[in-house]
């Protein structure tokens, strides 16, 4: 449990602790990412009871919690008879104003169900009252998604995003508020109040510096008064440079990043992240995905002047920066799978870049694995047969299209289509005109225009009428 002074307010974290802390952590991502939800729980638990006011840390126990439930707004069955003890617990600690005892009680209640609006709101008004700050909006963001509109909990978030600056999401929840209560004298009263505090914030004002000072004319801000107004940039920027091993405000400022397509910045963000993190994993993953969302970025714009320009020289560019881009992701995938061995998804992911990059026998040993995943059994069938056919195994390749065929469920349409287009075409090669007269006829019925597939039919067709017709059906290979 977290170290509190006698108001209930956290300690600074030993660093001893803080390092096990980390490990736990590192170790409960690992499980979760394996699906061992209860053990990852037990893991998480541990991290957010030691350290209430790290982000990370209750992000993951939440995100861990929900995907356990299937994100069924309810946690488990009978999850309000099963809590009442613990939720006892958490009403005694807020009566005693024992804010670490009302994080650690509402743990329990939230393994049953993390959607639990009370227990939620509690734990975030601790937050708020022991220091957590870090913290509280993500317990007041999760009560949300049980009932966006809940006047009580719309008001709540306000409030925290109003103190943090973010007007336009606090205005937004206030008139949430308006709409379930009409005529609320508070929530007008606060959207006017936002609405001036915005308007001075994009005026530029600012009186951390004085050197940086601007005043309104006019009104109250222009009888002397100047306030302190940053950019979202430099506002979490300044919060980096108070307490440089925080890492939400990184993490914070790399979406503001990404969302305005500034990958490089982005990139940047999380690599300081990084190393105030110690290496985190879960950072890591982030300043990777990032790492290749700005080569996509970058290849997407550049595909975009090549067709404006016809240049060859960015014809070639574009070439070397999707080398690069699939050298890359082969890396990051590579040691995703080695560091979660269990886990099937990062095979599959694995099997994709080894066949992107043309290393066709490892994607072929790494998709044999992960079609041991019942969800990706048919995409790991399909992108089998054309891993075989690409090494000229065409009595392989064309098994495993008629299995991807039977595993790819009909909702998939794009790669039913393919399979059944690429088995058709294999088949014909073949020389196995009523398989690939089936399977042509089955993808002409759910989409004759797909590729040729119509010129595929009338191949068949001539090919089964002899000799003479011979050269026009090989026009269709």
């Amino acid at each position: 449990m977290a170290d509190t002074t006698d108001d209930g307010n956290q300690r600074e974290i030993p660093p001893a602790r803080r390092k096990r802390l980390q490990r736990c952590f590192e170790h409960g991502s690992k499980m979760a990412a394996q699906d061992n939800f209860d053990y990852a729980t037990v893991l998480f638990t541990q991290c957010v009871a030691g350290d209430p006011n790290n982000f990370m840390y209750l992000q993951s126990f939440l995100g861990n919690l929900k995907k356990k439930y299937n994100n069924n707004k309810k946690g488990s069955n009978l999850a309000f008879i099963k809590s009442a003890g613990a939720r006892a617990m958490v009403r005694k600690a807020v009566a005693q104003k024992d804010w670490a005892g009302v994080i650690k009680a509402g743990l329990e209640v939230l393994k049953l169900n993390p959607w639990d609006v009370s227990t939620l709101t509690a734990m975030a008004d601790a937050c708020e009252k022991g220091g957590f700050e870090e913290t509280e909006l993500l317990y007041l963001k999760t009560a949300l998604e049980t009932d966006s509109k809940d006047p009580n909990v719309c008001r709540l978030c306000a409030m925290a995003l109003g103190k943090r600056g973010q007007y336009d999401q606090a205005i937004a929840m206030w008139h949430r508020v308006e709409q379930a209560r009409p005529g609320d004298e508070e929530a007008a009263r606060h959207i006017a109040s936002l609405a001036v505090e915005k308007t001075i914030t994009q005026g530029g004002y600012e009186e951390s510096d004085p050197s940086k000072k601007k005043r309104m004319p006019g009104g109250a801000a222009g009888q002397g008064a100047a306030v302190e107004m940053l950019s979202e940039e430099d506002r979490l920027e300044r919060d980096i440079a108070r307490r440089p091993k925080d890492i939400p405000p990184y993490l914070e400022l790399a979406d503001l990043f990404i969302r305005e397509d500034r990958f490089d910045k982005a990139e940047d963000a999380l690599a300081r992240a990084l190393e105030a993190s110690d290496g985190d994993v879960t950072v890591r993953e982030r300043w990777e995905d990032v790492q290749i969302r700005r080569l996509r970025h970058e290849l997407l714009m550049l595909e975009k002047q090549v067709k404006e320009t016809g240049s060859e020289e960015l014809k070639t560019r574009h070439g070397q920066l999707r080398k690069d881009l699939f050298a890359k992701e082969l890396d990051v995938y590579k040691a995703r799978a080695e560091r979660y061995p269990n886990n099937l998804a990062f095979k599959y992911d694995l099997g994709v870049r080894y066949q992107l990059n043309g290393r066709y026998n490892e994607a072929i040993a790494e998709y044999q694995l992960a079609r041991n995943d019942p969800r990706r059994k048919g995409l790991c069938m399909l992108n089998l047969g054309q891993c075989f056919q690409h090494i000229k195994q065409d009595g392989l390749a064309m098994s495993h299209y008629e299995e991807a065929i039977k595993e790819i469920p009909d909702r998939d349409a794009d790669n039913k289509k393919k399979a059944l287009y690429l088995a058709a075409k294999l088949a014909f090669k073949l020389g196995d005109l009523d398989t690939a007269e089936r399977h042509a006829t089955t993808l002409a019925a759910m989409d004759f225009s797909y590729r040729d597939v119509a010129q595929l039919l009338d191949a068949i067709a001539q090919r089964r009428k002899g000799p003479d017709e011979q050269p026009k059906a090989e026009q269709a290979e």
